[in-house]
């Protein structure tokens, strides 16, 4: 079978699943977000964590909750890597250094995932287990619930409630995310994936060499990694390992993971406002983005320009040969555009425009349909930008889904819209401008500009994977990749989450014959089009810079 057929039967196979699976899994976490009925466990977790389940929090409450505990979670994995040596199952690892352990403690709680690191060499086994295993799950657990809460800003009416953020934590780990991971687990493990705690295996060679192949508890990190769309792998080649991901039928399950939540969360929004139309447009315009950027990956990849790519047949260099180019560029069109930093092959090593891609899915905001929860509020807050420009063409005050969007609300989004760019380019700016940024860059050029740019999109969006190439693991990048991740990360939720709690507060307006139909495909062919504009306009000096000077070179 040629690789472009097989190619199209993945995408096909992969469709076929998620449209089987999201309307169940949608209209099952829009009851579990709208149900006043609390489990037992989740109780006495309520009772250890002195909270009361039936009260409910102002935006500001919310958004001091979220970032509260996300800022302890900070300091309690930093210590964890600090002391590593000294705690049980440590398989003789020494305390990670300060900058690195501020930057890793930063990656996991801010759901970014990206490592300077080797795993198999730098973290013990309790660190992986309770410190950014459990951080997989929590944090992506936190993107929901904002996500949640701004879904409710839309449908409530004349109350400054959002909801409770501890519940809304609380059920997302214990009625979605670990039911999925623990059945996604046995699946890995069932297909070949490592699952132990074993010290390192000493193998010999044919060749007379000696090799140290290292345990781990791979399974059980790959499914929340994927689940939760995370992106920290076990081993230093991620879910490129053998180990993570043995052979074909895991690579697609494990994109399948990838994408199986934030697909089904505009039903869920559509379900929770009222109207199952509203969350089928944005989910229209996610899919239109996500299979234009997975085409035309492959249409780069394939096309292999260049004398070297045109003798070997195909762009294979830094894939794996049991993905090959049928399977790596799906891999990573879909990691990009959902702020996973996993990855099955080295995006250093792609075209210099199928590289470009890869950046622009990212800084394109991770909306297509982006990380769990902040895939859908990202979204939802460029549709109330798209009503907002739609109503200055005609001369309407803008509204969505009965809300009137005015100044205070635009100032909210426009905020919001404006975090990321400025991260990105002034981090790129001052890592080009200084000697110790540069020192860092081993490809001179072009696609050097092209990996410092990767790098601080990656972390301002919260994604986590690299681009090879670029020394990241100095303090220099640890800190400024740091600094990059958590204002990335924790700006947009504050603002988010005040978006909510204005739009909550409002009463709502009845639709007139004058009223922009936001279910309609003109309104969905509007958001592909500001989604896509205003980040062309954003971005577009620096990507000329770097992968598209290469490309066309």
């Amino acid at each position: 079978m040629s690789p472009g057929l097989t190619a199209v039967l993945l995408v096909a196979v992969l469709v076929v699943m998620l449209a089987i699976v999201h309307r169940p899994l949608g209209e099952y976490m829009a009851k579990l977000y709208s149900s006043d009925r609390h489990l037992k466990l989740e109780r006495g977790l309520y009772r250890v964590l002195r909270v009361n389940p039936d009260s409910e929090q102002r935006w500001t409450v919310y958004a001091a909750s979220v970032v509260t505990f996300s800022l302890v979670s900070v300091l309690f994995l930093y210590l964890m890597q600090r002391v590593q040596s000294w705690l049980p199952l440590s398989a003789g690892m020494k305390p990670v250094p300060p900058d690195g352990a501020f930057n890793t403690a930063v990656s996991f709680v801010t759901n970014t995932n990206w490592q300077w690191y080797s795993g198999e060499s730098t973290m013990s086994y309790l660190t992986q287990m309770t410190g950014l295993a459990v951080q997989n799950f929590v944090s992506a657990a936190v993107g929901m619930a904002v996500a949640i809460a701004l879904v409710r800003g839309f449908a409530r009416r004349r109350t400054p409630d959002l909801g409770n953020f501890w519940v809304d934590l609380v059920r997302t780990n214990l009625r979605i995310l670990l039911p999925i991971a623990f059945v996604g687990a046995i699946i890995l493990v069932a297909n070949g994936v490592v699952q132990n705690l074993s010290d390192p295996t000493t193998v010999h060679t044919l060749a007379g060499a000696t090799q140290h192949l290292p345990g781990g508890n791979a399974a059980s990190q790959e499914v929340i990694k994927e689940l939760g769309t995370n992106g920290g792998g076990v081993y230093n080649a991620n879910s490129a390992h053998p180990f993570e991901s043995p052979n074909g039928f895991t690579n697609l399950f494990e994109i399948f993971l990838i994408l199986i939540i934030p697909i089904s969360l505009p039903v869920t929004f559509g379900r929770m406002v009222g109207s199952l139309k509203q969350g089928y447009a944005i989910l229209a315009v996610m899919s239109v983005i996500a299979l234009g950027s997975i085409v035309a990956i492959y249409a780069v990849e394939f096309a292999h320009p260049g004398a070297a790519l045109q003798v070997a047949g195909a762009s294979m260099e830094g894939k794996e040969t049991r993905f090959g180019v049928s399977s790596s560029p799906l891999f990573a069109a879909v990691t990009t555009l959902t702020s996973t930093g996993a990855v099955d092959s080295m995006h250093a090593s792609y075209t210099a425009l199928g590289g470009g891609i890869t950046i622009f899915n990212m800084v394109l905001g991770e909306v297509a349909p982006g990380g769990v929860g902040t895939g859908l509020y990202g979204m939802l807050i460029l549709a109330v930008m798209t009503v907002f420009i739609a109503g200055l063409m005609v001369g309407r005050t803008p509204e969505y889904l009965g809300k009137k969007i005015g100044s205070r609300e635009m100032k909210f989004v426009a905020l919001y819209i404006l975090t990321t760019p400025a991260l990105v380019l002034i981090g790129t700016g001052l890592a080009l401008a200084l000697p110790t940024g540069r020192s860092s860059i081993l490809n001179p050029g072009p696609h050097g500009m092209s990996e410092v740019l990767y790098a601080f999109a990656s972390a301002s969006n919260n994604n986590g994977s690299a681009f090879a190439g670029l020394t990241a693991g100095t303090p220099f990048y640890n800190t400024a990749l740091g600094l990059a991740m958590l204002f990335g990360r924790f700006i947009p939720i504050v603002l988010a989450l005040a978006l909510a709690g204005s739009l909550a507060n409002q009463k709502p307006v009845p639709a007139t014959t004058g009223t922009l139909r936001t279910h309609s495909p003109l309104f969905a062919g509007m958001l592909v089009g500001v989604t896509i504009i205003v980040t062309g306009l954003t971005f577009f000096p620096a990507l000329a810079l770097g992968p598209l000077a290469e490309g066309l070179s």
